[in-house]
């Protein structure tokens, strides 16, 4: 037998390694019931997010403190959650019906309720990712919040730097900064973080909000008053999942309520027996598409359709896209906010009520029966599973159970390219699930043939659902791209949509085996290039074309229009 010696390990493989541990250890962590994330318990998270060192996290492993993602954590917890030593991961346990305010991040649907000074609660209703999520981007923050606490304490005896000192007094201060008081805050926070004065004047005000426009200056604050606190006193931040949440966690509650009201919805509209396409996109582009240009041609005369979008899409254009919506709410609409806790709204079309001359869509062939659109907004992660896994199941009537005429399933979403750069489109050939040897692949209705000629560069190839996109670093990212896997793209949700369809029509046979599947996403960014990660911002309009032209592509495929 041949020896083996010293096979040292890539750094991709390292990194995988670490994406499992950090997994395995977020179970064993919620299975536990609580744990300290900066004392023994959180040591092997927060050794795992260092070693991995992801690309979204930047410079997490160095001591200066990172400020891009600072910020996209932030805008995806609660407003307060710095503030907070105790943070509680609940289910929909009632905290709507009580005097608490719901607090919804601004860039990620889940309600949290601020219990008192100390506490914060977070509801986790979209599975197991959303849990994933959470914890990596607290632990992120509260290794951020000790290299605060590295720069300032200067000794055991709880000696603080003048910089900290002179922070404290510009945050606990009541009335507003004025510039100069500002500035001077800023150079003095920047010394604390180890950065320079103008890297923190330039994110400054994105941390803002109307009524607290000095937030920055507040989130570093607490975040390192309770990393000292830790520290001098031994107070440890600490996080405890419910016993609620840990009972219910894995068996479809929120995804079954939200699809049975879907199934009744049809019911009573007398849609349930007739051709029902499924797509998962957002709550405008499919109503647009079909009404905006009809809506609001005269009003943006000689302007193109996309010019329309992007008009409808801009910030403010509030009377407008009321216009398109009750016009579209009188053709056949109808809409379904969410009441189930997946945060998850719905649009049902009718589209035997649509008059195809004031349509986009004049030309549409329709055979024998008129077709039902599902428009579902996007789901989380695992969540994609839970939903349409629930969706596809026969509608139970007492003791009947109904199958549903599902003849097709499209996904239109938004990934991460390894190839390009944003608002490229990729049409995935296969979704491959990251961590195991689990792959799906299908026969695409779209193909990248169908989008060249209209300025957008366009990949075709397999793709990877990933447990977390902001678990990526570029030496993982790099192998599945650079080796036989040629993956082009990174997203959460394909594979467990895939999973659920097969399962649906291969095996279950609760829908048609010939439903045909459509899956198209635009690209967010490119966490291969630097500066072009999730964390550097938004696509703005510049994800406008890519989305309203994937959603044409597919409603011209169900209304047959070659």
């Amino acid at each position: 037998m041949k020896e083996i010696k010293n096979i040292s390990r890539s750094k991709a493989q390292e990194s995988s390694a670490a994406i499992e541990r950090l997994y395995i250890t977020m179970r064993h962590l919620f299975n536990r019931g609580f744990y300290k994330p900066m004392g023994v318990s959180g040591d092997t998270l927060r050794e795992a997010l260092l070693e991995l060192s992801p690309e979204i996290y930047g410079s997490i492993a160095e001591e200066k403190v990172e400020l891009s993602g600072l910020l996209y954590v932030i805008e995806r917890l609660p407003v307060g959650i710095e503030e907070c030593r105790y943070i509680n991961l609940t289910s929909d346990e009632g905290y709507s019906k009580s005097h608490f305010q719901a607090i919804v991040p601004p860039k990620r649907k889940r309600n949290c309720y601020r219990i008192d000074e100390e506490q914060m609660n977070v509801e986790i209703t979209r599975g197991r990712s959303d849990i994933y999520d959470i914890l990596t981007h607290l632990t992120f923050i509260f290794i951020e919040s000790h290299k605060i606490k590295d720069r300032v304490l200067e000794d055991e005896e709880g000696k603080l730097s003048r910089d900290w000192q002179k922070l404290e007094q510009a945050v606990l201060q009541t009335k507003k900064l004025t510039q100069v008081e500002k500035e001077k805050a800023i150079s003095h926070t920047a010394n604390v973080l180890g950065r320079t004065f103008i890297e923190v004047l330039d994110i400054y005000d994105s941390f803002g909000t109307k009524e607290k426009p000095d937030r920055f200056l507040h989130v570093i604050y607490w975040l390192g008053k309770l990393a000292i606190e830790e520290i001098i006193d031994n107070n440890k931040r600490t996080i405890t999942f419910s016993p609620i949440l840990r009972e219910r966690l894995g068996h479809h509650i929120h995804g079954e309520i939200w699809a049975t009201r879907i199934k009744q919805v049809l019911k009573e509209n007398k849609l349930i027996d007739r051709p029902i396409h499924i797509i998962s996109a957002n709550m405008h582009s499919v109503m647009n598409s079909l009404f905006a240009t009809h809506v609001l041609g005269t009003k943006f005369k000689g302007k193109s359709e996309f010019d329309i979008f992007q008009e409808l899409s801009k910030q403010g254009a509030h009377d407008v896209r009321d216009k398109v919506e009750a016009f579209a709410v009188q053709h056949g609409m109808i809409s379904l906010p969410d009441e189930s806790g997946t945060n998850i709204d719905v649009q049902i079309f009718d589209t035997a009520k649509i008059d195809w001359k004031k349509s986009a869509f004049p030309t549409a062939k329709i055979e024998k029966e008129f077709p039902v659109l599902i428009v579902m907004d996007y789901a989380f992660g695992e969540q994609a599973f839970e939903t349409i896994d629930e969706l596809l199941k026969p509608f139970k009537n007492g003791k009947d159970k109904k199958l549903i005429n599902v003849a097709s399933v499209s996904i239109m979403g938004k990934a991460g390219i390894l190839q390009g750069g944003k608002g490229d489109i990729m049409i995935p050939s296969a979704h491959i699930n990251e961590g195991t040897a689990d792959n799906y692949p299908f026969e695409n209705q779209l193909t990248a043939e169908m989008f060249e000629g209209n300025g957008i560069p366009v990949f075709a190839g397999p793709m990877i659902t990933v447990l977390g996109t902001s678990l990526q670093n570029k030496e993982l990212l790099k192998f599945f791209h650079e080796s036989t896997w040629e993956v082009i793209g990174l997203e959460m949700e394909g594979a467990y949509y895939q999973k659920a369809i097969q399962s649906a029509s291969k095996i279950r046979k609760s829908i048609p085996e010939n439903v045909k599947v459509r899956y198209a996403y635009y690209a967010s960014d490119n966490p291969l290039e630097t500066g072009s990660t999730l964390a550097s911002g938004g696509l703005g309009t510049t994800g406008v074309k890519p989305t309203y032209l994937i959603t044409i592509k597919i409603l011209e495929q169900i209304f047959n229009i070659k």
